[in-house]
């Protein structure tokens, strides 16, 4: 089992925690002091509280809380957003109102998952061609519905 070590910041009133024992993500709260209202497609930085240091060889990804995303489309910016091992500032949350209609994000409201994952570096090979596959070149919708 890996360690996530978490500097708690004087604005945080939570840490992030696992609701269910096979639960992969933990939760994120909003570490704000005063309600954000977002109106339709409009997007803002939601700050955790927290900072935190990965172990060697793991990121931690932000992902959206699929009850905000279904209920109220609240989502993320940038679907998953990684935090690479050698950041050590705030985790904040970058969402947007996808709905049609305002919602008010609430302090201390759960806004997001984190995971942690281990992560792999490449070693980068540049090749003049490929090898070949059945699939081909063939992008997105080509291989049916």
């Amino acid at each position: 089992m890996t360690v996530l070590k978490i500097e708690r910041l004087p604005h945080n009133k939570f840490l992030p925690e696992y609701k269910t024992e096979g639960a992969a993500g933990m939760d994120l709260c909003a570490a704000i002091s005063e309600p954000i209202t977002l109106k339709p497609l409009e997007r803002t930085l939601v700050p955790t509280g927290l900072k935190i240091e990965l172990e060697h060889g793991y990121e931690a990804q932000v992902r959206p809380r699929s009850g905000l995303s279904i209920k109220h489309g609240i989502t993320l910016i940038n679907c998953v957003g990684t935090i690479d091992e050698d950041y050590r500032g705030e985790v904040c949350v970058p969402v947007v109102n996808l709905s049609n209609e305002t919602y008010t994000i609430q302090p201390d409201e759960r806004i997001a998952q984190m995971i942690i994952a281990r992560v792999e570096q490449a070693e980068i090979k540049v090749e003049l061609e490929l090898t070949d596959t059945a699939r081909g070149a063939g992008g997105f919708g080509s291989t049916g519905k």
